[in-house]
């Protein structure tokens, strides 16, 4: 399968390559080897990929991994919907959503914890829903996306959870904020005329500039280590895929295009690839396996 892929990428980009790893081929655990759903992954600066894992029970945690898929280990799983693990620059912590019970009631708040799933700490605390947390690259605050004032808009506050702070005020939906490696921009997904796309402002919120405008959604911005490009995920090819763009919206590339769904990109630290969440093979009406693979990038031709 995996030769399949290659050739598959290869024919359709030319410059990328991409692989996913087979949870058969990585040397894990039995606990960790039967996930039914991997998503949301997230790549630190020491290589470690963290992110949400379902079992075949539908029990949520957050898991890491190192990039080949070895040396898996769950970091936390109380009974509950866990979300959007993002690393601290340093690598030393991961802040995450979650919601207590596996129900529709209840909501979800930002927490944080240790590299090793230690010293849980809850962040906010409020009836409406708290999620998709992203560092500042010093460290020192997170950004986020909140519906306590009626509808999603991005807010950021201290890492001890302390002086939050509204960044947007639209009518529309403002959600999976993304902090600039450079720290003065912030990107965003909105929902500004009926259509979802993505934007960004100064930290402050204040400078709002929309970078992509097109029918189709496009969501979850990543931006590159070198502040240079932002990937998403979009829908323009009538499946979920990766494209990536200048942080000035020129130079737009469809990186992935098959009959997978393709979401949640994130880059390695260092620039050469991409892990995003593939939704590959279903195996009734409301379990699909969603597997996480890489997006190498062709250096003979960057």
């Amino acid at each position: 399968m995996k030769a399949r892929v290659i050739i598959i990428a290869l024919a359709l980009l030319s410059i990328f390559t991409f692989t996913c790893k087979d949870s058969s081929e990585s040397n894990i655990d039995k606990e960790t080897n039967n996930l039914l759903q991997s998503s949301s992954p997230c790549w630190s600066k020491n290589g470690r990929i963290a992110f949400v894992g379902i079992d075949k029970d539908w029990n949520y945690g957050i898991y890491v991994m190192n990039a080949d898929g070895k040396k898996k280990m769950k970091l936390a799983d109380d009974i509950g919907i866990y979300s959007d693990p993002c690393w601290s620059p340093d690598g030393t912590k991961l802040a995450f959503g979650f919601k207590f019970g596996l129900k529709r009631e209840g909501n979800t708040d930002i927490y944080i914890m240790n590299a090793d799933g230690s010293d849980q700490k809850r962040l906010t605390n409020d009836s409406a829903d708290d999620s998709a947390p992203s560092w500042s690259p010093d460290g020192k605050k997170i950004a986020f996306s909140s519906e306590r004032d009626g509808n999603a808009d991005i807010y950021i506050m201290n890492v001890d959870g302390s002086e939050q702070k509204r960044l947007t005020n639209d009518s529309a939906d403002d959600s999976a904020p993304s902090w600039s490696p450079y720290g003065t921009r912030i990107a965003f997904v909105s929902r500004r005329d009926t259509n979802y796309d993505i934007f960004i402002m100064n930290t402050d919120g204040s400078e709002l500039k929309r970078l992509t405008n097109d029918p189709a959604y496009d969501g979850w911005p990543c931006w590159s280590p070198d502040g240079e490009k932002i990937a998403f995920e979009t829908d323009r090819e009538k499946v979920y895929g990766i494209c990536v763009m200048n942080s000035d919206s020129s130079g737009l590339r469809n990186l992935i295009n098959n009959s997978y769904q393709d979401r949640w990109p994130c880059w390695s630290p260092d620039g050469k690839k991409i892990a995003f969440s593939t939704f590959k093979e279903r195996i009734s009406d409301k379990d699909v396996i969603c597997e996480i693979c890489i997006l190498e990038l062709d250096t003979r031709t960057k």
